[in-house]
């Protein structure tokens, strides 16, 4: 999608931008993805009313085939995966040893293979944990980031978009309710406490239904089919931009942006998603259970309004939140968005008040509390 006409090259922008491909995916020949299509406030627009389509194919993908997969993925991340079925969906974390987010990756079951996408610059780390917990369960994990690709139908509009391409009925995304603390064993039921439906695609690959729209993971070699089959039924394209500004709104965070080396999945809103309360041991499971049996993670996520007044340039990614001069927290995503104005997610201390006047730099910053 780099080479419709209008793309701006998320590293044409920013050299630095995390939103670009692995150096090996892009030896692999993996291509950059746009940042914008020439009006970045109506792509957001688009996404926000009706549907558009966005290149996401710079994320990593993991192919987890083996007959164990299920029973082996569940032992060594934080979902609930010893049931999942063909057709299933859902989210995972990798956590350190005390409980710190390390990996995030959306997944979907075919039957045959567990696919795992995961944020750009993340590939490596995710494949060197798994094959390092192989031992000698019936697995064989490997990097599929050169023969899938991700697109995203994004807005309200998505799963009727998507019939262009064959596939009608995705159902909503089902999410377990978080029990709260010191609940009775059996509370949660054991399967994913997050389900996507996945159907496959006529033309290859699987559309996963979730948060925000509709994943597309698609052979590479079909990209451009895909594509064009969706902008010829009058999908339009929208860019990265676009989907972080409606991703920030939605405050769905992002691992590696929104967190840092603390983080835990409570602090971020990861454990209705990603975390399954009750399925036993795993690695970081004593901190996530003692931190919701006490109910009160150290941090919290939020909405930051800033004023916008000092710079029209939203902060970068780890710059401190401020309060009376001390550092409370830090920034994460910061976007201009098309009906909020300046808005950012931020991680902060869980004991600054929602009417704390904060401060990003000489921005002055304001929590949204709904």
């Amino acid at each position: 999608m780099i080479d419709i006409a209008g793309a701006v090259a998320v590293e044409g922008i920013d050299e630095a931008s995390r939103d670009q491909p692995d150096p090996a995916h892009v030896a692999a020949g993996v291509r950059g993805v746009a940042a914008h299509y020439g009006d970045p406030l109506r792509e957001q627009r688009t996404l926000d009313t009706a549907v558009g389509l966005v290149d996401r194919s710079h994320r990593g993908i993991i192919a987890v085939p083996g007959e164990e997969r299920a029973t082996w993925l569940h032992t060594v991340t934080s979902q609930h995966l010893s049931g999942l079925a063909a057709g299933e969906g859902t989210e995972l974390l990798v956590l350190s040893p005390h409980g710190h987010i390390e990996q995030h990756a959306m997944v979907a079951e075919d039957g045959e293979t567990t696919w795992l996408d995961t944020e750009p610059g993340a590939t490596e780390g995710l494949l060197a944990y798994l094959n390092k917990m192989r031992f000698f369960s019936k697995v064989e994990p490997r990097d599929a980031t050169a023969e899938r690709a991700l697109l995203s139908l994004v807005g309200p509009a998505a799963t009727e978009a998507l019939g262009t391409l064959g596939v009608t009925g995705l159902a909503a995304p089902d999410q377990v309710a978080v029990p709260g603390p010191k609940f009775p064993h059996g509370a949660v039921p054991p399967r994913a406490s997050a389900r996507y439906d996945v159907r496959p695609l006529p033309i290859g690959g699987w559309a996963r239904r979730g948060p925000l729209g509709v994943d597309l993971l698609v052979p590479r070699s079909a990209m451009e089919q895909v594509v064009a089959e969706l902008r010829g039924a009058g999908v339009p394209v929208a860019g990265l931009w676009a989907y972080e500004a409606i991703r920030v709104a939605a405050r769905q965070p992002r691992v590696g942006v929104d967190t840092d080396h603390r983080t835990i999945p409570a602090e971020v809103d990861l454990i209705g998603p990603a975390v399954h309360l009750d399925k036993g041991c795993y690695r970081g499971q004593e901190t996530v259970a003692r931190v919701h049996n006490m109910g009160r993670p150290p941090r919290r996520l939020v909405l930051l309004h800033l004023d916008g007044v000092t710079t029209d340039q939203p902060p970068a990614a780890g710059t401190p939140v401020t309060l009376d001069g001390r550092a409370v927290g830090f920034v994460g995503t910061a976007v201009l968005h098309h009906e909020l104005g300046q808005v950012a997610l931020a991680v902060i201390k869980r004991n600054v008040s929602d009417d704390a006047a904060l401060m990003i730099g000489e921005t002055a910053a304001a929590i949204d509390p709904s």
